[in-house]
């Protein structure tokens, strides 16, 4: 009788990735998560497999240099540190068998390859195939484990979703498809982990370290931004976008990363904050680390660390671009869950981990991961970067009134800076407020705060948008000044909007407006003002405005200053989809796509219409 053999290694894709949690992904590679056993069937030929005189040992390769090798044992250990394996009890036919193999819930994550060796009269070995191990966010002892299954199907399995963006008084939604699921996306996000430079520089020690997500998601926070590696996305936040794609034409992930692998790892042009984050979280949800994309409104960019952010405005109201600072209507990072077994159990959880490319740590343009408990607890002697993230949600803004080089008035906002931090909601398309994570909060903040009101001595002043800008529409907005001395006061009113990229200061002034009040003794004034449709017709692009006025006291010459920031809302595009009540999988559906010019004028454009798992790539017709 001809000795044993294997014939045939069934590694079960289908039944392993259901219990995995893996079967969305479209990679003809087994993938499966550290810390679950998976079955694998084995097919012997010649003389039936016997328990007693054969034995069988699995070699797993990560990389091709690291490996480890372990045998088969009769039944399950109770314990066990390392790789292990067990013959399954349902399966012990002679001429089959069917093995459970099970990896360390702190394995390294990426592409293994398996080996097995049959240790008999010639022994022989016999190369099963290839798995992708990821992080498994399911297992208890596992570091990225999230409680709560809803959790885990938004931060981690979720393949879609919502970017805010905007102002903290009016909160833009953009959709995004994160991709993760979608043909070569899973394989080129391992790529990206084989030509970081940290793997160039010691490719054992970086296989090894990939057990830690504190470790890997470092690495892709560098590999998002192409400052000092073959990274993904090349920035710019200039007005010129020639030789790339505006970044605000984006809609999803795949088209970024398969781009980028195509191109043989050539950076993509072009990427913004919400951009990088969006991308980087595709990467850590693909590599099974639970993430979301974070957006903090009013995000300061403290550039000398010492937590005071400087505006400088005219005596008329126009803004001066006179410091190095700055304060970006938002800035857009992600979280990732995990634990920080180099800090200890109270600062696990959540972590910020920003790859839009703002100031280097360790020598390399990324941030994080920063604990947002240390972050709340001011902890900014702790890893990694959190005096920097802290001053983006906590930092003072010191506003200066000058004329002709000398200050008028000067008035300190501890509130604007991280007015207002959120993320999306659970199952919901609306925004969840986690500005408590990051620091004390008066417990009445919202996404709606009305006007923007400054009171002195004798005077007070707000300023109040009567609605909603919008595309193709006047926009009316109100100054009200209150007189609250004994005294009636002649007072003279500026007023200057300016547009602005969300993270620059405003350009020059297109609108403004001058006004002398006279005011009796306790008496309030109303002062409307309306910026016609011609002005806002400058408007288009993404761009925002910067309204402020200055209202002057004649006899004092104090002033006060009130501002807003403000987008111009765009008409929503309507998507209906025929006889929705006779979809069927796999087939044809049509879909109507409404949308209304809100201008006087002819317009044209191209629209681009995507769909994780709808369609593969982008449909653009003019």
């Amino acid at each position: 009788m001809d000795d044993l053999r294997i014939q045939y290694v069934n590694l079960e894709l289908k039944d392993n990735e259901q219990s995995h949690h893996t079967k969305e992904y479209s990679s003809k590679t087994l993938v499966v998560r550290r810390g679950a056993p998976f079955r694998v069937t084995l097919l012997f030929k010649g003389r039936p497999f016997n328990n007693h005189k054969d034995t069988l040992i699995f070699k797993v390769l990560l990389g091709g240099e690291l490996f480890v090798e372990f045998p088969v044992e009769a039944s399950k250990p109770a314990t066990t540190s390392g790789w292990s394996a067990y013959f399954s009890p349902a399966c012990l036919n002679a001429n089959s068998r069917s093995v459970f193999v099970c990896s360390p819930a702190s394995s390294s994550v990426g592409l293994y390859t398996i080996h097995i060796h049959v240790c008999t009269q010639g022994a022989q070995h016999y190369t099963a195939g290839d798995l992708i191990l990821l992080y498994n966010p399911w297992c208890r002892e596992d570091a990225v484990y999230i409680p709560l299954e809803y959790k885990r199907q938004e931060y981690v399995k979720n393949d879609h979703g919502l970017l805010f963006m905007g102002t903290a008084n009016h909160i833009v939604s953009k959709p995004w498809s994160f991709d993760q699921y979608e043909p070569g996306m899973l394989e080129i996000c391992l790529r990206l982990l084989q030509i970081s430079p940290k793997h160039a520089q010691n490719r054992q020690k970086d296989y090894l370290q990939r057990a830690s997500p504190v470790y890997l998601s470092r690495v892709v926070s560098a590999m998002i931004n192409c400052e000092d590696d073959r990274g993904v996305l090349k920035g710019n936040w200039n007005s010129d976008f020639l030789g790339g794609v505006p970044p605000s034409k984006w809609t999803g992930s795949a088209d970024i990363l398969k781009q980028w692998a195509r191109s043989q790892f050539s950076p993509v042009k072009y990427g913004q904050c919400w951009v990088y984050a969006a991308v980087m979280c595709t990467v850590m949800r693909a590599l099974g680390i639970p993430t979301r994309v974070v957006t903090n409104f009013n995000s300061a960019h403290d550039t000398n660390g010492n937590l005071v952010i400087e505006e400088y405005y005219t005596d008329t109201g126009k803004k001066l671009p006179k410091c190095n600072d700055s304060i970006w209507n938002f800035h857009v990072w992600v979280e990732c869950w995990m634990t920080r077994p180099d800090l200890g159990t109270e600062f696990g959880g959540w972590q910020v981990l920003d790859p839009t490319p703002q100031e280097k740590s360790g020598g390399v343009f990324c941030c994080g991961p920063a604990p947002v408990q240390a972050i709340r607890q001011q902890r900014v002697d702790l890893p990694y970067d959190i005096p920097f993230v802290y001053a983006e949600v906590n930092a003072d803004v010191h506003t200066f009134i000058v004329k002709q080089g000398r200050v008028l008035s000067v008035c300190v906002d501890k509130e604007k800076v991280g007015s207002l931090i959120v993320t999306k909601n659970i199952g919901s398309p609306k925004p969840e407020n986690i500005t408590a994570n990051y620091k004390p909060t008066n417990g009445t903040m919202s996404t709606n705060k009305p006007t923007n009101a400054r009171s002195n001595k004798g005077l007070s002043v707000s300023l109040s948008l009567l609605k909603v800008p919008v595309a193709g529409e006047n926009i009316p907005f109100t100054v009200t000044v209150t007189n609250t001395e004994n005294i009636p006061k002649v007072l003279r009113e500026h007023v200057n909007a300016q547009t602005k990229m969300y993270n620059r200061n405003p350009s020059d002034t297109f609108w403004e407006d001058h006004k002398v009040i006279h005011l009796p003794p306790h008496k309030a004034m109303v002062i409307p003002h309306t910026i016609c449709l011609d002005h806002n017709g400058c408007l288009a692009g993404g761009l925002l405005v910067n309204l402020a006025a200055v209202v002057e006291d004649m006899s004092t010459q104090q002033r006060i200053l009130v501002s807003e920031e403000f987008n111009i809302a765009t008409t929503q595009l309507s998507i209906k989809i025929a006889d929705e009540d006779s979809i069927v999988e796999h087939q044809e559906q049509t879909a109507l796509i409404v949308f209304c010019n809100p201008f006087p004028v002819h317009v044209s454009g191209e629209l681009t219409v995507t769909g994780s798992g709808l369609i593969e790539g982008a449909v653009k017709s003019r």
